[in-house]
């Protein structure tokens, strides 16, 4: 919405020409009503009626130039919000008031309209350039605007305190949820970690006394080829239900028991969760069948197939736990051009519901730009999203808190 600012000397965009201004009829707004007479001919003398028909009086971010008082009308507020403009309010009461009334402040803030007003009726206002309006306050309310100027600014100092403590806060929560994030499957790596440590111990041990015993070459290539086979198994083991492995482990454990292998209960766990089963077993009977009158022998050799399986076993537990870290951290798919446009705006978020808020990156922007000056870019493609964050060399004084403008009662 844009509209040429009514002034002094030029009238706004679907103004009629200025009527008559009466101090009766200003000394019947609340906003006026103390006022003596010279005073109420003061401004009439430095302020005007006019009567704008519908259509925009003024446009947010323009220079605030007027201060306006509705003698009658309807009068429609709203603010821009991700590129659109959103009605904030709409009143027809007599008094209510909008515009530069912040030019009392001087250039200690930025003098710009921080919402868009418009008419929806023809409709009065009486009208005070906001040079007039400040030398208004200045002259007649020294020491409200002494006290008005310790409220606005110390209120602007508190909001950035509190701001500053929230946004710690935040950080703060932030960090300790990435951190029981990360906390959670890198322990089980650790774990898992040292594990695998006492089962490859394990192996090289139990390798060592089938070592001791001599065997022809092929069966030490058959049994070389089982141990491949049976770390291939664990992939693709098949998914039992915990009654079929229950059963399963029945079965082989009175296998085990039957070869001599000494607590065969826990190896058949291991065998069972690999989707190994006795017709598999009975290979590698049959590969040490040379060695059955040395039970030490055959003993070590299925509990070498089974570290074998643990190791594959503890090495997908710590792939999967390295897996959700790097989920959680580093890379993603980039943002697609399509949305670029839109990853500023409030609430919006690509995630499932429940999952995000959307105004991660609204903050930030309003943080950069709005209170800062600044600029926020994004450049982003598969693998390489970067954003840009430009801040000026030379500060500038931050604007008004938003709720400061608006239309009020008077």
């Amino acid at each position: 919405m844009t509209a040429a600012h009514p002034s002094a000397h030029q009238p706004a965009q679907g103004v009629q020409k200025p009527e008559p201004c009466s101090p009766e009829e200003l000394r019947c707004l609340f906003l006026f009503e103390k006022l003596t007479g010279e005073q109420l001919a003061w401004l009439c003398r430095e302020g005007r009626v006019e009567l704008f028909e519908p259509g925009p009086v003024y446009a947010e971010g323009d220079p605030a130039t007027c201060f306006y008082v509705l003698l009658k009308g309807t009068v429609v507020m709203s603010r821009l919000v991700g590129g659109d403009d959103v009605e904030v309010g709409r009143t027809s009461s007599v008094g209510v008031y909008s515009g530069a009334f912040n030019a009392y402040l001087g250039d200690r803030v930025p003098q710009i309209y921080l919402q868009s007003l418009r008419v929806t009726e023809p409709s009065r206002f009486f009208v005070l350039d906001a040079v007039k309006f400040a030398q208004l306050m200045n002259e007649w309310l020294p020491m409200a605007v002494h006290l008005l100027e310790g409220l606005f600014f110390g209120q602007k100092n508190t909001q950035e305190a509190i701001g500053q403590r929230e946004r710690l806060l935040a950080l703060g929560s932030l960090s300790a949820g990435l951190t029981h994030e990360l906390n959670n499957p890198a322990s089980a790596a650790v774990r898992a970690t040292a594990s695998l440590r006492e089962r490859v111990a394990g192996m090289r041990h139990k390798l060592a006394i089938i070592a001791a015993h001599p065997k022809d070459p092929a069966s030490l290539t058959a049994l070389m080829r089982l141990q491949e086979d049976a770390a291939a198994r664990v992939a693709k083991a098949p998914v039992l239900s915990p009654l079929e492995a229950s059963d399963r482990e029945d079965t082989i454990t009175d296998w085990l028991d039957e070869q001599g292998v000494a607590n065969g209960w826990e190896l058949a766990a291991v065998f069972t969760q690999a989707g190994l089963d006795t017709a598999w077993l009975d290979q590698v009977a049959a590969t040490m069948a040379d060695s059955s009158a040395d039970p030490l022998a055959l003993d070590s050799t299925f509990r070498w197939i089974g570290y074998t399986v643990e190791t594959e076993l503890l090495m997908n537990e710590i792939e999967d736990s390295v897996t959700r870290i790097s989920t959680l951290v580093d890379t993603g798919p980039g943002i697609p051009p399509d949305i670029q446009g839109r990853i500023f705006e409030p609430f919006f978020t690509t995630k499932p519901v429940g999952q995000g808020t959307g105004l991660g990156l609204d903050i930030s922007f309003r943080i950069v730009v709005n209170r800062h000056h600044g600029d926020l870019r994004v450049r982003s493609e598969p693998g390489d999203t970067r954003f840009q964050v430009w801040l000026p060399l030379t500060a500038q004084d931050d604007a008004p808190a938003p709720a400061n403008d608006g239309a009020t009662s008077g």
